[in-house]
């Protein structure tokens, strides 16, 4: 099966020769597309919101994309929150969603007025004195165990460091009850990049079963449940992509069974592969060949411009610009140019042959792409690209330059041979 990028070769040629190789592209047109086929997908629950994990994808640029198209955000710490605030989101558009949090961040989460989502029992005492209680209070679940979905095991949640016990969210809902919190969310993420249509109404059945014997015994008012992440994408050719209306269907029979008379409660998502992986690609090209025990194709980006392969031996399709037609007869290893051999997108993967020079796409790294680089050996992250409507292009973020690598020596003796050894070779970057 065919896999294509979501722009034609003449257009990833246009866009490489304004801008240097590697860089991301995104794609408005399929970015706005997916936001509101989800929020169409669940148009029957009044107050559905889809908080967007920003940890996915952390450019303001598509934050506010995602903004327009009514959804929230999801943040993990107090730059999260700091960006999703710059962007314009505020109050219960944003969820924070944290685990082992430091104080400031809980202090600035309440500042801001933010949904909280706290992750431990302890918690509860160390937000009161880092911000305090606000009226209404959100939990994270771990049930433990094995989640099965039909005669799938989707893991196991009792080895995850996230979320309470069942006996633990009773015991904080009683707690909280008493210092003075009206009502209640729940929350759970116990998979990655599911594609079984069966894994969102499991969680929601869970979520709702555990909401309605909370109200039944201890009397405890709901807000909101958020279903969480965990939905994924299709990114081998051969693999179908998830029906999100059949999920959406599913989840509102099970709503319409469990959480009769339990007025107000409305539902949540909380995507980041699913809204932004397929409307990302990573544009590299092909600078070196080397030939050995294997065939090597070497590219001008490396693992801290996507992680996934060398962190998870993620699969990511991969398109050389101009054969996409062409017969896969040539075995590669695509690797960069890291002093570490997990440095590669691609093992032994069948591919046309590459030439020096050839623009390499590799597909779906819309969301934990960027955002999981790094700078081991020095290597500087990219430009991210965004692809827009109307056809035009324009950069979202620069590339780094030493200067920016350098910039935590600043004040320091050794910052002026930097600077200056930097403008020497002309590699400052502007936006």
């Amino acid at each position: 099966m065919q896999k294509l990028p979501f722009c034609a070769p003449e257009k990833f040629r246009e866009i490489a020769d304004a801008f240097p190789t590697p860089f991301h592209l995104y794609n408005e047109k399929g970015i706005r597309e997916t936001a509101r086929r989800v929020n169409r997908a669940f148009s029957w629950t009044p107050g559905f919101r889809e908080y967007f994990a920003i940890k996915a994808n952390p450019n303001p640029y598509i934050l506010s994309i995602l903004k327009e198209e009514g959804c929230g955000v999801d943040c993990a710490s107090m730059t999260e929150l700091m960006l999703a605030k710059a962007v314009g989101f505020e109050g219960d558009e944003i969820m924070f969603s944290s685990n082992m949090t430091p104080g400031v961040d809980f202090e600035y989460a309440r500042k801001l007025g933010v949904i909280i989502n706290l992750d431990d029992l302890t918690h509860i005492e160390f937000l009161k004195k880092h911000g305090g209680i606000p009226e209404k209070v959100c939990l994270r679940y771990n049930p433990g165990g094995e989640l099965h979905i039909g005669n799938t095991c989707m893991g196991h949640p009792w080895d995850a460091k996230f979320g309470m016990t069942r006996t633990q969210i009773f015991q904080a809902i009683r707690i909280l009850q008493k210092e003075g919190v009206k009502r209640f969310g729940l929350h759970a993420l116990l998979a990655s990049n599911s594609t079984d249509e069966g894994y969102y109404p499991t969680i929601a059945k869970m979520l709702f079963r555990l909401a309605r014997e909370a109200h039944d015994t201890i009397g405890a008012e709901f807000f909101l449940i958020n279903l969480s992440g965990g939905v994924g994408i299709p990114y081998r050719p051969q693999q179908n992509e998830t029906d999100l209306e059949y999920i959406a269907q599913e989840i509102r029979k099970l709503h319409g069974e469990m959480l009769e008379g339990m007025e107000g409660v409305r539902l949540a998502s909380e995507l980041g592969r699913y809204m932004l992986a397929p409307h990302g690609c990573l544009v590299a090209t092909a600078i070196h060949e080397k030939h050995i025990y294997k065939e090597y194709v070497g590219l001008d980006a490396c693992a801290v411009n996507l992680m996934r392969p060398a962190m998870y031996g993620a699969y990511h399709h991969i398109t050389i610009v101009g054969k996409e037609n062409m017969p896969n007869d040539h075995v590669y290893d695509v690797v960069g140019s890291l002093c570490e051999n997990n440095d590669k997108f691609a093992v032994d993967r069948p591919l046309p042959k590459v030439e020096i020079g050839d623009l390499v796409v590799i597909h779906d790294t819309g969301a934990h792409g960027y955002s999981m680089g790094y700078n081991y050996n020095g290597k500087l992250r990219s430009a991210e690209i965004l692809l827009k409507q109307d056809g035009s292009f324009a950069k979202i973020r620069r590339a780094e330059s030493p200067l920016d690598y350098f910039a935590t020596l600043d004040g320091s003796e050794y910052m002026e041979s930097l600077i200056k050894q930097t403008d020497s070779l002309n590699l400052r970057t502007e936006f």
